[in-house]
């Protein structure tokens, strides 16, 4: 299931990095890679506050799309 469905405040693991080879390196680069842990923080005005590698990071909705948990 895509990270957008995800609960906030419960820890999951990634499974799989979806998008164009630009857009799975540059959540890579951020972190959001297969095996690694992420934790929704918040979900406001369509974007989506995470914890991932202990920094928090905002991104879009589109781009959680991409990230399956």
């Amino acid at each position: 299931m895509p990270l957008t469905v995800a609960v906030v405040g419960e820890e999951n693991m990634i499974k799989r990095v979806g998008g164009n080879p630009e857009v799975k390196k540059h959540l890579e680069t951020l972190g959001f890679v297969p095996g690694g842990s992420v934790t929704v923080i918040s979900k406001i005005a369509g974007n989506i506050i995470v914890n991932v590698k202990e920094s928090r990071i905002a991104i879009s909705k589109e781009m959680a799309q991409k990230i399956m948990i």
